[in-house]
């Protein structure tokens, strides 16, 4: 069975370093947000996945983000294909790029069909991840 897996941890090093928290309830809050902020999507047929866990992202999803079959799936390869290797571009360099940010690499392959579903959260992971950070991952912006 072929499994690509995306897992996206930088949520724990960026609000480890943001600050300290004075409170056993906070850091309980906390835990509970990272576990409410885990997507997950399986899609048994194509027997690919694509976990994303990040706080903020499930808000971010349901109330900025595009409905599903807003944009076609060709549409979302493409910009997943450009994003992904820039992204994986920028893992490889971590004296150029925050490591923090860019901790491992995404196994996204040309020529695969891994199904509208996994193609749209991770279009939508990518524009989450470009516009709260910052960052851009190509010569156009991420808008929804």
């Amino acid at each position: 069975m072929k499994n690509v897996v995306f897992v996206f941890l930088l949520c724990y090093l960026i609000y480890a370093c943001s600050g300290n928290k004075s409170t056993a309830v906070s850091d309980k809050n906390e835990i509970a947000s990272m576990a409410s902020d885990t997507v997950r999507i399986a899609n048994d047929e194509l027997e690919y996945e694509i976990i994303i866990i990040e706080p903020g992202f499930n808000f971010w999803l349901a109330s900025r983000a595009m409905p599903r079959n807003y944009y076609s799936q060709n549409y979302l390869e493409t910009r997943n294909q450009f994003w992904v290797a820039e992204y994986n571009n920028r893992v490889l360099q971590p004296m150029r790029y925050n490591p923090n940010l860019y901790q491992m690499q995404i196994d996204y392959r040309r020529g695969i069909d891994y199904g509208y579903e996994v193609n749209y959260l991770l279009f939508n992971y990518l524009v989450y991840f470009q516009q709260t950070y910052k960052q851009q991952l190509g010569g156009f912006s991420a808008r929804i």
